[in-house]
C-alpha cells in the first residue's frame, strides 16, 4: 500500500483531484471563523463548553465546533444528512420515488433535487430553532444575543441556510471533481479538526500527573484496538456464490460463470449510532429549557453516558436501528428479482421465493452481528469514561465509527484510482505490439 501511495504524484487526474478535495476543505474550516451577527462569541463558546454531555454538545462536535463560535456554518451538513434518510424512508412507502429510484440516472437526479430542496427546507426549520434558542440564552447573567429582536431571527435564519446551501455545495463539487464522498469529508473534517485539541488536554493531563502513565498507556492501547476492530468489521463481507446459466444466441453461448453476491456485515454502517445518541441526548438538552422541573433533572442523571441505564437504553436502539435501517435500504426480494431475470441462481436454492427467504435468513445473522459490533463500540468509551477518572476522551463510539469509515472509503477510491491508471498505462503501452498478421505475399 504504502508503495501504491507514493506514485500518487505521479498521477496528474488523482493528484488534481487530491489538490481539489483540500482546497475544498481548508474553505470549509476558513467559514467555520465566519459568526452571525450580532452573537458574542466568547459568551457562546463558554456556554457549549458547559454543554458538552448534550444534544448541544454532540452536534457542536459533527460541525467541527462551528456552533460554539455561532458560525455561519453552524448547521453544518446535518440537514442534507436528514433529508437523504427521511428520502431514503419515503422511497420505501411513496411509489412515485420508488419508481424514480429505479429509472436509473435520470431518476437518480430527480431525487438528489428533491433531496436539495429538503435541504433547505430542514436548515430554515432548524435556522429557525437555533436562533430562538441563541436569544434566548445568558452566561452568567450576560445575553449571548447584542441586539436580539424580529431583526436578529431573520438575519440568522438566512445566514443559516445560506451556510448550509454552500456546504452542500462544496460537498457535490468535491464528490464530483475530487476524492472520496464530498458530504462524508466534511463530517470528517469536522470532527478530526477537534483532535489536536483532546490530545494537547491528554497530554497536558498526563503532565501534571492527573492522568497516570499507566492510564495513558491503557488509553493508547484502547484507541488502537478500537480501530483495528472497526476496520475489520466495516470490510467484512459474506459472499453468496451465484451461478449464471448458459444462454445460447446464434452461435455464441454466453453465461455459465462463477460470480458472488457481497453483503456487508455492516449494512446499516453509522446511521443507528447517530438516531440512538441523537434520542437518548433529547432529554438532556431538553432540560436546560426547564431548570425548574425535578422530574426532568432526574431524567437527565438517569441518562448519563456513565449510567447502566443510559448504556442499556443504547444498546436496545442501536439494536432497533440496525434492524430497521437495514430492512429500509436493501430489499432480499428484489435481489432475488434481479439475479432471477439475469439467469443467476444460488446453487442448491431455488430461483424466486426460496431465494429472497435464503437472502433474508443471511441478512437477519449478519444484522444481529452488526448490531452486537455497533452496541460495543458505542458503549465501551462510554464505561472507559466512568472507569479513568479525569479522561478528556474526545472520541465517542459514533465520531469512530464515522472518521474510520470515511478513511477507509477514501483510501479505496484512491486505490481504484491507481489501479485504473496502471491497467490504462499497461494497456497503451502493449498496442504498438499488437498486430494482425498480414498475408504471405
Amino acid at each position: 500500500m504504502s508503495a501504491s501511495f507514493t506514485n500518487i504524484g505521479k498521477v496528474p487526474e488523482l493528484r488534481s483531484r487530491l489538490l481539489f478535495t483540500i482546497a475544498m476543505l481548508a474553505v470549509y474550516r476558513l467559514g467555520i471563523f465566519i459568526s452571525v451577527p450580532g452573537v458574542d462569541r466568547g459568551l457562546m463558546q463558554k456556554y457549549l463548553e458547559a454543554q458538552s454531555g448534550t444534544l448541544f454538545g454532540m452536534f457542536n462536535m459533527f460541525v467541527g465546533g462551528a456552533l460554539e463560535k455561532a458560525s455561519v456554518f453552524s448547521l453544518g451538513i446535518m440537514p442534507y444528512i436528514s433529508a437523504s434518510i427521511i428520502l431514503q424512508l419515503m422511497t420505501v412507502v411513496v411509489p412515485t420515488l420508488e419508481r424514480l429510484s429505479k429509472e436509473g440516472e435520470q431518476g437518480r437526479k430527480k431525487i438528489t433535487q428533491y433531496t436539495r430542496y429538503g435541504t433547505i427546507l430542514l436548515s430554515v426549520i432548524q435556522g429557525t430553532v437555533i436562533a430562538s434558542n441563541i436569544e434566548s440564552l445568558a452566561f452568567e447573567g450576560q445575553s449571548v444575543v447584542i441586539n436580539p429582536g424580529l431583526g436578529f431571527t431573520v438575519v440568522t435564519i438566512l445566514s443559516l441556510t445560506a451556510g448550509t446551501a454552500f456546504i452542500m455545495w462544496l460537498g457535490e463539487q468535491i464528490t464530483e471533481r475530487g476524492i472520496g464522498n464530498g458530504m462524508s469529508l466534511i463530517i470528517f473534517a469536522g470532527i478530526i479538526a477537534g483532535l489536536p485539541q483532546g490530545l494537547y488536554q491528554t497530554f497536558q493531563l498526563a503532565a501534571e500527573e492527573v492522568l497516570k502513565p499507566l492510564a495513558l498507556l491503557f488509553l493508547a492501547a484502547f484507541i488502537v484496538v478500537m480501530v483495528a476492530v472497526v476496520v475489520f468489521v466495516e470490510r467484512g463481507q459474506r459472499r453468496i456464490p451465484v451461478q449464471y446459466a448458459k444462454r445460447v444466441v446464434g452461435r455464441q453461448v454466453y453465461g455459465g460463470q462463477t460470480s458472488h453476491l457481497p453483503l456487508k456485515v455492516n449494512t446499516a454502517n453509522v446511521i443507528p449510532a447517530i438516531f440512538a445518541s441523537s434520542l437518548l441526548l433529547f432529554p438532556a438538552t431538553i432540560v436546560q429549557f426547564f431548570p425548574q422541573s425535578q422530574f426532568m433533572q432526574a431524567l437527565q442523571g438517569f441518562l448519563l453516558p456513565t449510567e447502566w441505564g443510559y448504556n442499556a437504553i443504547y444498546v436496545g436502539l442501536i439494536m432497533f436501528f440496525t434492524f430497521f435501517y437495514t430492512s429500509v435500504i436493501f430489499n432480499p426480494v428484489d435481489v432475488a428479482d434481479n439475479l432471477k431475470k439475469a439467469g443467476g441462481y444460488i446453487p442448491g436454492v431455488r430461483p424466486g421465493q426460496k431465494t429472497a427467504e435464503y437472502i433474508d435468513r443471511v441478512l437477519t445473522r449478519l444484522t444481529v452481528g452488526a448490531a452486537l459490533y455497533l452496541a460495543v463500540v458505542c458503549v465501551v468509551p462510554n464505561i472507559l469514561l466512568a472507569t479513568i477518572e479525569n479522561l478528556p476522551f474526545y472520541f465517542g463510539g459514533t465520531a469512530l465509527l464515522i472518521v474510520v469509515g470515511v478513511a477507509l472509503d477514501t483510501v479505496n477510491q484512491i486505490e481504484a484510482h491507481l489501479i485504473n491508471h496502471s491497467y490504462d498505462t499497461s494497456t497503451d503501452e502493449s498496442l504498438p505490439s499488437i498486430r494482425g498478421r498480414r498475408p504471405a505475399t
